[in-house]
């Protein structure tokens, strides 16, 4: 299997390393920043382009890893969906109709397309879920949920201004609601958008909204108050804390555990997240991400889409309740 990763920046690097691990060797790197192709035939010794017509003709791949800016996705998925290869597409957060079109064309055709997921495989959301459908704290019927990490230091090696989370439309808090929406929608069911505050609130030179704060309403009446912010630092911050008709939960990164309590065992019982394989310069490990190639490859090999667990219709999901969010929204100043 011949894989071509399309972008090499932080996430198309991570990729290449992905694959090599898994001990796969046939991969080949396009993207059209020089230096970015120099580090990535340096560091993982792999073919690179700096021209996508000659990656296709010269290297002939079977498969495409998208890891562009999030404007370009569409543009590489629906040229390989009509040539039948199969693509796994990084996390989107425009171009909600193309990738609606797109889902439409890949299931008359059959090619595997995989959008990223890739909470869904951290060990937090995975321990929640499960502790969840065991009912340890009754039925949930609140939750309050907190992310975030100071922009600048997403990518320290550069600035903000060289990629894509410095522009308003891809920018860093707007591309991580439909992130984080992805692994919460898959616990909880799709939600109804109730209103949402965002804006600048930083110095961060960058003319985006920093932070968002959403309120949706889940089935079953669920609350659920939202925020996802660029500004945290020294430190990242996620925190999810779930009320139950039995119980509470808990997910902090500052503890690296999930806890919970109920009215029958009123102490905390806690859950230890191991903090797994960090690459120098990035803040998450490597496993979740290898887990999630691992499916779509295995999809790509059984020919069968439902063993990859997220779908284009699911994104298009979450991009339509970004929407109605910000069609809800008063700026905060």
């Amino acid at each position: 299997m011949k894989f071509l990763i399309i972008g090499l920046g932080s996430m198309g690097k991570r990729r290449i390393r992905n694959l090599q691990t898994m001990g796969y060797k046939q991969i080949a790197g396009f993207d059209l920043r020089q230096d970015r192709i120099d580090e990535a035939h340096s560091e993982y010794d792999v073919k690179v382009y700096k021209n996508f017509n000659e990656a296709i003709e010269h290297f002939e791949p079977d498969v495409f890893i998208i890891s562009t800016s999030p404007k370009y996705h569409m543009d590489y998925a629906i040229w390989g969906e009509q040539k039948n290869i199969p693509c796994f597409i990084e996390a989107s957060v425009i171009d909600r109709l193309k990738i609606k079109s797109l889902s439409e064309s890949s299931k008359k055709s059959r090619t595997i397309i995989a959008p990223s997921c890739t909470m869904r495989y951290f060990p937090g959301p995975k321990t929640v879920k499960d502790l969840l459908s065991r009912g340890v704290i009754g039925k949930p019927l609140s939750f309050n949920y907190i992310t975030g990490q100071y922009l600048p230091d997403w990518h320290p090696w550069e600035k903000i201004t060289d990629f894509y989370v410095s522009e308003r439309s891809t920018g860093g808090a707007r591309e991580i609601v439909p992130f984080e929406l992805t692994w919460l929608n898959d616990i909880f069911g799709k939600p109804t958008p109730l209103t949402c505050y965002k804006g600048k609130v930083s110095d961060i030179d960058a003319d985006i909204d920093d932070i968002y704060h959403c309120v949706l309403n889940y089935p079953g009446s669920m609350l659920a108050n939202i925020t996802i912010e660029v500004v945290s630092r020294p430190k990242a911050t996620r925190e999810l804390r779930i009320m139950g008709s039995e119980g509470l939960l808990v997910m902090t990164s500052d503890e690296q555990c999930v806890k919970y309590c109920s009215v029958n065992s009123p102490e905390w019982t806690r859950i230890t997240l191991k903090p797994g394989s960090v690459e120098k310069n990035y803040i998450n490990p490597e496993e979740p991400y290898i887990a999630e190639l691992s499916d779509f490859i295995l999809a790509i090999k059984e020919n069968n889409q439902k063993l990859y667990p997220n779908t284009l219709d699911d994104d298009c999901d979450v991009l339509e309740i970004l929407e109605k969010l910000e069609s809800l929204s008063e700026v905060i100043s």
